[in-house]
């Protein structure tokens, strides 16, 4: 059975537990204490995506020693809130720095290239390659996990829009990358998933048990909003990176059939022609985004996701979602409070979905549901493993 760690979950120090509340900072949601050198990894930064937005809370709340990732471009990410970040020799190619994806040959070697890491933790988060950093001494590794590599083990997901040559060239080194891939997971001292569907990955994956400590929504929704021209509210909106797996196709396919309604996507280019009623945001900035999520009826998305963030973060603005019932979104939905789920995924189903949305929803009480998900609540679960783990 997975085992989950949840806020509501953690003992909590008092007068006859004979627990002490550590004084240096420990398992608070401060820095980590320097007394144990941590360092934390990331594939790469470059790009906006939810695993790079939980990598960056997690820089910038422990103050790790080191930073490593196989390339950056802060133009590109978010702010790290780190003094530097150490890249793999990928990162003097501009083609790679646009694109990782073109460098998946050789990100083992790029990672086996990284000088082990010989004390202390490294808190590795991945979705496929930052695990292979190489530990030795009395080092800790852990994994926080996003999910096992998509190109490697659900390819027809991720390659879905890429050419017939990109996909012929992965099924014949696959094999070699998955080897590498597996290997680099034994080493780990302990896995950690963001939701219950990544942990059953990882079991049939990596044969590992996983402890499930959800990400957190570290959007402001009291920050700047900016107000997005030309969109008044009242919309559905869809946000997620540009992959086969998002599905925006079907949605654009429903809205379409849909003239009464309005859908906003941001951050996808979706293929053809596009209706009237649906509007693309190639990129927008937080406080855009912040201002989309508080002027929309709802947030609706069919993408088979491993967590999902962006319902969370549209919850925070008393916004509910409308998803598909798969993946992470069944941990990160509360059917009835924060929105409904769609169950038939073809531009029919969403219609139907769409047409019997509810108009009013308690707006508080979905406010509170995105809460359970706080960065105090996920820092304080995760330095509870960890304190764990560094003093077994």
């Amino acid at each position: 059975m997975t085992d989950r760690v949840g806020h509501r979950d953690m003992p909590t120090p008092g007068p006859d537990s004979g627990d002490e509340p550590s004084n240096d900072g420990w398992a608070t949601g401060l820095p980590w204490p320097k007394s144990r050198p941590l360092t934390i990894t990331h594939d790469y930064f470059t790009q906006r995506g939810g695993a790079e937005r939980v990598a960056a809370a997690m820089i910038g709340a422990l103050k790790p020693d080191r930073v490593v990732t196989a390339v950056s471009d802060p133009d590109r990410t978010f702010p790290l809130g780190a003094e530097r970040i150490e890249t793999t020799m990928l990162q003097r190619w501009a083609a790679f720095r646009a694109d990782p994806r073109r460098a998946l040959p050789l990100l083992p070697l790029a990672w086996n290239l990284v000088p082990p890491v010989t004390s202390g933790v490294v808190l590795c988060s991945s979705s496929g390659w930052s695990h292979g950093i190489t530990v030795t001494g009395d080092a800790k590794k852990v994994v926080y996990c996003h999910n096992p590599a998509r190109w490697l083990y659900q390819p027809e997901d991720y390659f879905l829009e890429q050419p017939w040559i990109v996909r012929a060239t992965m099924r014949l080194i696959r094999p070699l990358l998955s080897s590498w891939d597996k290997a680099a997971a034994s080493t780990a001292d302990l896995y950690i998933a963001n939701s219950t569907n990544v942990a059953e990955r990882i079991r049939s994956t990596y044969g590992r048990e996983a402890i499930v400590i959800f990400p957190p929504v570290s959007m402001d929704p009291h920050g700047e909003a900016s107000e997005v021209p030309g969109v008044g509210p009242g919309f559905f909106i869809t946000v997620g990176r540009g992959r086969g797996y998002k599905n925006v196709e079907a949605l654009v396919e429903a809205f379409a059939g849909l003239p009464d309604e309005r859908l906003v996507v941001v951050g996808a280019r979706p293929r053809g022609e596009l209706p009237p009623n649906v509007t693309v945001l190639r990129r927008v900035t937080d406080a855009e985004l912040r201002w989309l999520y508080r002027s929309a009826r709802a947030l609706v998305s069919v993408s088979h996701e491993d967590f999902g963030l962006t319902p969370l973060e549209a919850n925070m603005f008393g916004t509910p979602a409308l998803l598909l019932r798969a993946g992470g979104f069944v941990d990160s939905l509360a059917e009835g409070v924060s929105g409904s789920f769609i169950d038939d995924p073809s531009p029919a189903g969403i219609r139907e979905s769409v047409r019997s949305f509810p108009r009013h929803w308690n707006e508080e009480a979905i406010r509170e549901h995105a809460a359970e998900f706080s960065l105090e609540s996920f820092l304080i679960q995760l330095e509870a493993v960890l304190d764990l783990l560094v003093t077994d």
